[in-house]
């Protein structure tokens, strides 16, 4: 099973590029891993369509407003996760373009039957290139999520 763990966010934006800086702490552990890749998604881009449809599996971790305190996360699956995206179109500065993404794979038919996003609520947005000392305490957690996810995940296959 091909699985994509995909990083959105803007690392000039303090909190905002928190998906980022997970990748980069994921990078050391999984970067061994032949059925993950690590993707740097940014802030979002259509060229992210063909990633997407092409994986079996797809974790996205992005800054997002979940109405938890500063470095709060949740991890949403499946069609908790579409939902999410949704109703909630103004919670990130990207839903629209994962929002976008998530249109595009449904309509060839390929968005991920295994999905899943790690939502942590920023409490900064503003110029800066390291998140707050309560967003950058989220990053063990969410990682330890994510191999935990995608360990689940193997075993399913």
């Amino acid at each position: 099973m091909k699985m994509l763990v995909l990083g959105i966010g803007n690392t000039l934006l303090t909190d905002e590029g928190i998906g980022i800086h997970v990748l980069q702490a994921l990078e050391p552990e999984l970067a061994d891993w032949p059925d993950v890749t690590l993707l740097d998604g940014g802030t979002l881009s259509f060229t992210l369509a063909g990633p997407i449809e092409d994986t079996d599996a797809l974790i996205v971790v992005d800054a997002a407003h979940i109405k938890t305190q500063p470095g709060g996360w949740a991890l949403l699956q499946g069609e908790e996760m579409d939902a999410f995206l949704m109703s909630n179109r103004t919670s990130s500065v990207h839903e629209v373009g994962l929002t976008d993404l998530r249109a595009i794979a449904m309509l060839a038919g390929h968005w991920p039957e295994r999905r899943a996003m790690l939502a942590i609520q920023p409490g900064v947005i503003d110029w800066g290139e390291h998140p707050t000392p309560a967003v950058a305490a989220a990053i063990p957690p969410v990682c330890t999520a994510i191999r935990k996810l995608i360990q689940e995940w193997r075993h399913v296959a």
